[in-house]
């Protein structure tokens, strides 16, 4: 008996999309926005941050622009995508700061913290 594996799904009952390989994101990663039982903070809402919502989240005690390599992280710039923490964006959106969104790079498992009506109100890639 082999292993199942499931194909991740994003909000929109799709196939999971890259997020970012450059800078390289995801929970694993891997550049997408993966996530399993040992990611308790969800990372899975594919964001593009901007310079005024790095510097909200700096506020907030999270510094996304300075470089940690010991965890992988390369520090973030203004334009760039990164799988954010469900529950950060919308803290984030009740704040009216949240970042914009690529839908189909974000994960389905981000709709058990945030409501896909919510998601779409930010989307990017939305036609």
């Amino acid at each position: 008996m082999g292993i199942k594996t499931e194909t991740p799904l994003n909000v929109l009952d799709e196939p999971l999309s890259v997020c970012s390989e450059n800078p390289l994101t995801g929970f694993f990663r891997d550049g997408c926005c993966n996530t399993n039982d040992d990611d308790v903070s969800s990372h899975t809402i594919c964001v593009e941050v901007s310079k005024t919502f790095l510097e909200y989240s700096r506020f907030k005690g999270n510094d996304l622009t300075t470089p940690v390599p010991e965890f992988g992280f390369p520090g973030l710039n203004d334009g760039d995508r990164w799988c954010l923490c469900a529950q950060r964006w919308l803290e984030a959106y009740n704040e009216k700061m949240a970042p914009r969104v690529h839908l189909m790079s974000t994960h389905k498992k981000s709709l058990e913290i945030v409501p896909l009506n919510l998601l779409k109100q930010f989307a990017i890639d939305l036609n």
